[in-house]
């Protein structure tokens, strides 16, 4: 009998589970695209937060780490893109995917079909997965409300269905999921697999430090909430000290943590002040965005980097869905992945075996019918 985990998602990206573990800045470095990848999901390297130079030597160690398939996630609108996408394509020997907001467009798109690496955007609204369709994409990863980070509003168990019946390409499902009860509900929505941020941001693998770590574990659900302080996009991460200095900042405020963040990102990639606006309004919305916004938006990473690189809890914002807020261990990948299957294939079998057997009520009525 065919495992109902065998999808189209894991033919197309040549992994063995339908899991992804999703490309979050600063967090989807090498050991944790290896971790995910050698336990079977598919790991994506975040690059959108490094320069050319950078990425460059985190593919090569990637690939000297496993030699199982892995994706690479950019913006298109990030200094340097352009190499990176040489890069991406390059390396097609074992890059099987990339993934992406808005921005690339029809011809960036078909660069890397031509190449046979496959295009799966992160989407949060219907038209922009129609939009991403339309473009030649190849499936689409549906991020609903209660996933971490930039963020929208629809809940994924709505957005969901929604973007099935719009679309023709298969359908990834994220935000909120966490184990295998998530990957079996999604796969009987009819999506071909879920992609995870916070649960695999904590795992031995992830390069968090500790510290930020057991920051991460104590959050509650109602510790985790959506603000649009950081660069007027709402934006969903753990409340903490940092976060309520932010939340009563000013308009001042607002502009001097703009010009840090934009000077770090200037001194750390070399990028003009020019070069850091121009991304940061192609980034977002197209260039229709105040200026303070525009450079808040290409330099938010820096704020992330304080608490999941330098582990500076105190000055940093952490990212995280709403599942965050029950996670309470550090597993390995393998050991992550591993439960995430057998509770997968543990509840499809039950509710197989449901359709299989009569009810009750039903059985009650065959046999007073003496059937």
């Amino acid at each position: 009998m065919a495992d109902p985990l065998h999808t189209i998602m894991v033919e197309r990206l040549g992994c063995r589970w339908p899991i992804i573990q999703t490309a979050m800045g600063w967090v989807a470095e090498p050991s944790l695209v290896i971790g995910s990848s050698n336990a079977g999901a598919f790991g994506f390297l975040g690059a959108a937060v490094m320069t050319p130079d950078e990425a460059r030597e985190k593919l090569l160690q990637v690939r000297r780490g496993t030699d199982r398939p892995f994706g690479v996630n950019f913006h298109s609108f990030q200094p340097g893109a352009n190499e990176i996408v040489d890069l991406i394509i390059e390396n097609k020997e074992q890059v099987r995917a990339v993934s992406f907001g808005r921005g690339p467009d029809a011809k960036m798109i078909g660069r890397f079909k031509d190449a046979g690496i496959l295009c799966v955007p992160t989407v949060g609204a219907v038209k922009h997965a129609q939009k991403m369709v339309q473009l030649g994409v190849d499936m689409v990863n549906v991020q609903g409300g209660e996933g971490g980070g930039h963020t929208g509003s629809v809940a994924t168990t709505v957005l969901l269905p929604q973007v099935l019946d719009a679309v023709d390409v298969p359908v990834i499902a994220s935000g909120g999921f966490a184990d295998g009860r998530g990957l079996a509900a999604a796969l009987a929505y009819g999506a071909v697999g879920i992609a995870m941020g916070t649960r695999f941001l904590l795992t031995q693998e992830s390069p968090v430090p500790e510290s930020t770590k057991g920051e991460y574990l104590k959050a509650s659900t109602d510790g985790i909430v959506v603000t649009t302080k950081l660069d007027g996009i709402p934006q969903r991460m753990v409340r903490s000290k940092a976060m309520e200095r932010i939340e009563r900042s000013g308009p001042l405020g607002m502009w001097l943590r703009a010009f840090e963040s934009g000077r770090q990102m200037k001194a750390q990639t070399g990028a003009s002040w020019l070069q850091l606006i121009k991304s940061a309004r192609g980034m977002t919305a197209h260039g229709a965005m105040p200026l303070k916004q525009a450079i808040m938006a290409a330099n938010m990473p820096m704020m992330i980097q304080k608490a999941v690189v330098d582990g500076d809890v105190e000055n940093g914002v952490m990212a995280t869905g709403v599942v965050g807020g029950r996670v309470s261990d550090v597993p390995t990948c393998q050991e992550l992945v591993d439960r995430i299957v057998a509770e997968a294939h543990d509840r499809l079998a039950a509710l197989a075996s449901l359709a299989s057997t009569p009810s009750q009520s039903a059985a009650g009525a065959q046999r007073a019918a003496g059937v």
